[in-house]
C-alpha cells in the first residue's frame, strides 16, 4: 500500500511534488487559504481532497468526516508555514497569537501524529531571536515524541537551477535512522577530487531556459525557439504541448528598456552610464542574472525588475512566469491560475521540484526501514 501524506500550507504543489508523482505515496489532502493558489493545486492535482480555507479552521475532524482518516492513519505531513517574527520563547510559543501559524502546523501534527513529518522554512529562521526560535521549535515538536533534526539543503545541490536555501527540519516518532539526500550536484561537480561521490555541475539558468523565444518588453512567445537542447529542457517538455504557455511580459517604460538594455550578464546599475541608474533601489535590484549561472532565488517580484535580480541576461526585460516556472522546476504542462501577480506568487512561494524529489527519497528510504 501507498503512504498517506497530507501537505498543510500546500501552496501551488512545490513541496509535495515529488510525492505525488511517485506511486510510492498517496497525497490524499492538502490545505491553502489562497483561493487562487489552491485552485492551482487542485488542477495539477485533481484527486487529492483540497481544503481552501484557513488552518485553523481544519482539522482531523474533517479528515475522519470526508475520507475516514483517524488518528495514526497518515504517514507523513508536509508543511511550510510562514514563520513570522515571534516575540516569546519555550513553551510561550504555542499560546502566543503571533505564532498561529506554526501553532496551527502544531495542532494539526498531534492530532494526526504521522510516522515522519518535513517542515520547510526560510534559512533566516535558523538566526531568529538568536537561534531561540529553532530551539522551541524543535523542543516542541520533541515533546510529543517526534526524534527531530533540521539541515539547510540549497536547490541547486540536487538540480534546480536556482540558488535557493532552505532549513529543512524532519521529525521521524519515536525510531531513529532518518538521513538527509544526499547532493547530487555541485558548483564545479566533482573537478579536483577523484575519490570524491561523481558530481554534476549546477545546471545554469541558460540550460534551463534556453529552448525558449527570447522576447521584448511587452511581448509574448507562444512556440519554442529549438528542439530540447539538454536533459532539464527535455524533462521539462516531456508532456507539453507545442505551445509554451504564460511566457510574456509586461510593457515597460522607454527608461527602464534603455536601462536594462545597458546591463551587462550578471550586471548592476553600477555597471551602466551615470545617466541611466535609477534614482533609489537598493544593491541587488535593477540586476541581471547570468546566462553561465544558476538563478538567484526566484521571489514573487519576478516580473518586477525593481525587485530583487530578475532582469532576463540576454533580453531587456525581467522574467517572464514561465521562465519563473521553468527555474523552480515546475514542467511547461504545470498548471497557474489568476492573474499575473498570482501566478508569480504562486512560483516564488514554491519549493523547487528538484528538492522535494529528493526529500521524498530520503522520506521514502526511511518509511521503506521502519516499516
Amino acid at each position: 500500500m501507498a503512504y498517506k501524506l497530507i501537505d498543510l500550507f500546500a501552496g501551488v504543489g512545490g513541496l509535495s511534488y515529488g510525492f505525488e508523482h511517485d506511486s510510492m505515496f498517496e497525497v490524499v489532502a492538502a490545505n491553502e487559504i489562497l483561493k487562487p493558489m489552491a485552485t492551482a493545486y487542485s488542477l495539477n492535482n485533481p484527486k487529492v481532497k483540497m481544503y481552501n480555507r484557513d488552518i485553523k479552521d481544519f482539522s482531523i475532524k474533517d479528515l475522519e468526516t470526508d475520507l475516514g482518516i483517524k488518528k495514526g492513519d497518515i504517514d507523513v505531513v508536509v508543511g511550510g508555514p510562514p514563520c513570522q517574527a515571534y516575540s516569546t520563547v519555550g513553551k510561550r510559543l504555542i499560546d502566543d497569537p503571533r505564532g498561529k501559524l506554526f501553532q496551527e502546523y502544531f495542532r494539526v501534527l498531534k492530532e494526526l501524529m504521522p510516522k515522519v513529518f518535513v517542515f520547510e522554512n526560510v534559512k533566516g529562521m535558523l538566526s531568529m531571536m538568536g537561534g531561540e526560535l529553532m530551539e522551541t521549535v524543535v523542543s516542541l515538536f520533541e515533546s510529543i515524541g517526534y526524534i527531530v533534526q533540521y539541515k539547510v539543503l540549497n536547490a541547486a545541490d540536487y538540480g534546480a537551477p536556482q540558488i535557493r536555501e532552505r532549513v529543512i527540519i524532519v521529525g521521524t516518532l519515536g525510531k531513529p535512522g532518518f538521513e538527509y539526500p544526499e547532493v547530487t550536484h555541485s558548483e564545479y561537480g566533482s573537478v579536483g577530487d577523484i575519490f570524491a561521490k561523481p558530481l554534476k555541475p549546477w545546471v545554469t539558468l541558460g540550460e534551463a531556459l534556453g529552448d525558449l523565444p527570447s522576447i521584448e518588453s511587452g511581448c509574448s512567445g507562444t512556440h519554442y525557439a529549438c528542439p530540447p537542447q539538454n536533459d532539464y529542457q527535455k524533462l521539462m517538455r516531456q508532456n507539453a504541448s507545442d505551445e509554451i504557455l504564460e511566457h510574456n511580459c509586461p510593457k515597460n517604460g522607454e527608461h527602464l528598456v534603455r536601462l536594462m538594455k545597458a546591463l551587462p550578464d550578471g550586471g548592476s546599475p553600477r555597471d551602466i552610464p551615470e545617466e541611466l541608474r535609477p534614482k533609489s533601489g537598493f544593491g541587488n535590484t535593477y540586476c541581471r542574472l547570468w546566462w553561465n549561472k544558476p538563478s538567484t532565488t526566484i521571489t514573487r517580484n519576478l516580473g518586477t525588475p525593481s525587485s530583487s535580480r530578475c532582469i532576463h541576461p540576454k533580453d531587456a526585460r525581467p522574467l517572464t512566469t514561465r521562465e519563473g516556472a521553468r527555474l523552480q522546476g515546475f514542467p511547461d504542462d504545470y498548471i497557474f491560475f489568476g492573474s499575473r501577480g498570482e501566478k508569480n506568487l504562486q512560483i516564488g512561494n514554491a519549493v523547487p521540484t528538484f528538492l522535494s524529489q529528493a526529500i521524498k527519497e530520503a522520506v521514502k528510504k526511511y518509511l521503506d526501514n521502519n516499516k
